[in-house]
């Protein structure tokens, strides 16, 4: 099964500077109207951290999301 993941954007932090969809390899993080960056579909992600890595304002965090069949083996 393939993983997924969820970013996540703190938007009280984030400066809008476009690091993050300009490095963003799959275009998961896109710019919104106000240079804000958008995430449309998260299953696009590949979780490769490139965004979480390169973000000077700790804005985002990337978080491998649990499947019902994982949460229920544990």
């Amino acid at each position: 099964m393939k993983k997924q993941f969820l970013v996540q954007i703190n938007y009280s932090w984030c400066k809008r500077c476009g690091i993050c969809y300009r490095f963003c390899p799959t275009g998961t993080i896109k710019k919104g109207k106000l240079l804000e960056p958008v995430v449309e579909d998260h299953s696009t992600c590949i979780g490769c951290l490139m965004c979480e890595n390169l973000c000077p304002d700790f804005a985002i965090v990337i978080v491998e999301r649990k499947t019902i069949e994982e949460s229920v083996e544990k």
